[in-house]
């Protein structure tokens, strides 16, 4: 007879078993690596051995968690990529390059309508290729297009660290193209939406006309009026949720830098727009929110706008509820700095100004729609022209009364004109219009401007207020006023802040 264990009575009291302390081994993650070489000769089984040489191999193979496509550096695969399947939270789907050889590897489009589509699908990473989409200009096309219809939320999509240039498509502003990233919500049963899409660090330039875009089928609510037929976009207003874009660049844009559309919680930060509205024969905008709601635009700088049909550098457009922008550096645009324009029954409310600095911006500062722009506030921004004189520091395209009514609140902003004298004038200047505590250094002002300045602010090369400068703690007490300026130093909630875009002390 077997002796009985001195622990086993111990183990049977405690229920536990006598090895519970030896922990399982993880099971392996799931994914296998898929590798494509499209300079290779065939047949290949997607090994690092033997590759895929073509893009209709890697479109037929059904992808899954963990799994990862890879494309040769140094290559050029021709045509559309469109990878079935999809990844999850834990494992996404990984769409990147590999090699040690120079360069990156390239998708080129070749006049397809994408260069790279990814529809209905969750938790796809896209990175580190090269996409253009340049033959046959003219035609509707795409860079990368993400494309939902009928799927409901599409979680986890990330693209970044990509270079896409030279998509050559037509004047389109469509649901379906053409841009360097097209996010659109297509479908007519089920309402879709994306869930965390972050789109970040992309090189994108020379692109006919979108630079980043979204729009969506299901975007009809009573905020949008008609501004857009709701017969084309007649789903109940369904936004994507969390989406950030950031730390792209985008140079030599056709029409629009970045656009919004049918967001809830989007951030956009720290993005460089440079050259936009370059090439359309359409009203454009740098930056710009359509149909959305609690969009944050921070940190950006947006330059070279290329001419007066917008030509901004951000829009809060029709139906954008609780737009911020604030921080951003605006310079060089002939269409000026800011735009407010809804119309055809819809409404913008709620936008937030806050502590940007505009310099050189032209024809017109801030221009708005006929539409019913309600409470606006635009504070603490400063606005330097030294080679450029707009002519007007608020162009109001006024339509009926009946169906007009803005609320605009213009408080502790400098405007500095050193160059010609002229212009900054109020084209159709609405009741609801209002200035105070605001400083006019050679500018004429012709509006009350209750507490306001004409002395100079004694700016610094960097827009820092210089010691003795009668801005210091000249402004309104703002509330909710963001806590901090555009250099980083805190705001006062309580005690007068400074007039501009600097809450510092003067500086020698």
């Amino acid at each position: 007879m077997t002796p009985r264990s001195p622990y086993a009575a111990l183990a049977a009291a405690l229920a536990v078993p006598l090895l519970a302390a030896v922990p399982a081994q993880a099971a392996a993650p799931p994914g296998d690596r898929h590798h494509v070489d499209c300079a290779a000769t065939g047949p290949g089984d997607g090994s690092a051995q033997h590759p895929w040489t073509t893009l209709t191999e890697a479109d037929a193979h059904p992808y899954g968690p963990g799994d990862t496509l890879l494309f040769k550096r140094g290559t050029t695969c021709t045509g559309t990529l469109q990878p079935q399947g999809a990844g999850s939270a834990a494992y996404p789907f990984t769409i990147a390059d590999y090699g040690d050889a120079p360069g990156r590897a390239v998708i080129d489009g070749a006049g397809a309508h994408d260069a790279v589509l990814l529809a209905n699908t969750r938790h796809v990473r896209l990175t580190r290729l090269e996409i253009t989409n340049a033959a046959a200009p003219g035609s509707e096309r795409n860079g990368v297009r993400l494309r939902l219809t009928d799927y409901g939320a599409a979680p986890g999509i990330t693209l970044d660290h990509l270079a896409i240039h030279d998509v050559r498509g037509g004047d389109h502003k469509t649901l379906t193209g053409s841009s360097a990233i097209h996010v659109a919500v297509e479908g007519t049963t089920v309402p879709s939406w994306y869930e965390d899409l972050e789109i970040h660090h992309n090189d994108i330039r020379d692109v006919d006309r979108e630079g980043i875009y979204f729009k969506s089928r299901f975007s009809k609510r009573d905020l949008v009026g008609n501004q857009q037929d709701p017969s084309a976009y007649p789903g109940p207003w369904t936004p994507s949720l969390g989406v950030r874009i950031h730390h792209n660049t985008l140079t030599s844009i056709a029409g629009d830098g970045i656009k919004l559309d049918t967001t809830r919680g989007a951030r956009v930060d720290h993005n460089r727009v440079d050259g936009f509205q370059l090439r359309s024969k359409a009203a454009n905008a740098g930056v710009w929110t359509f149909n959305t709601d609690h969009t944050t635009v921070e940190y950006n700088e947006v330059s070279g706008g290329g001419n007066t049909r917008d030509g901004m550098s951000f829009d809060a457009d029709g139906a954008s509820r609780g737009t911020v922008f604030q921080y951003n550096h605006s310079h060089d645009n002939k269409g000026g700095f800011l735009l407010i324009c809804p119309y055809s029954g819809a409404q913008t409310l709620d936008t937030v100004v806050r502590y940007n600095i505009s310099t050189d911006d032209g024809a017109r500062l801030v221009q708005n729609c006929w539409g019913p722009i309600l409470n606006t506030r635009i504070h603490n921004n400063t606005f330097v022209n030294r080679t450029t004189v707009p002519a007007y520091l608020v162009q109001d395209d006024a339509g009926s009364p009946a169906t007009t009514r803005h609320e605009l609140a213009f408080s502790n902003n400098i405007f500095v004109s050193e160059g010609a004298a002229g212009g900054y004038g109020f084209k159709n200047p609405t009741p609801g219009l209002s200035f105070d505590h605001d400083l006019f250094h050679g500018i004429a002002m012709t509006r009350p401007n209750p507490g306001g300045l004409d002395a100079d602010p004694l700016l610094r090369p960097d827009l820092r207020l210089g010691t003795g400068s009668p801005a210091l703690s000249a402004g309104a007490v703002i509330e909710d006023n963001g806590g901090r300026d555009w250099f980083g130093n805190a705001v006062p909630a309580t005690a007068a802040p400074n007039i501009g875009a600097y809450e510092g002390p003067g500086l020698d």
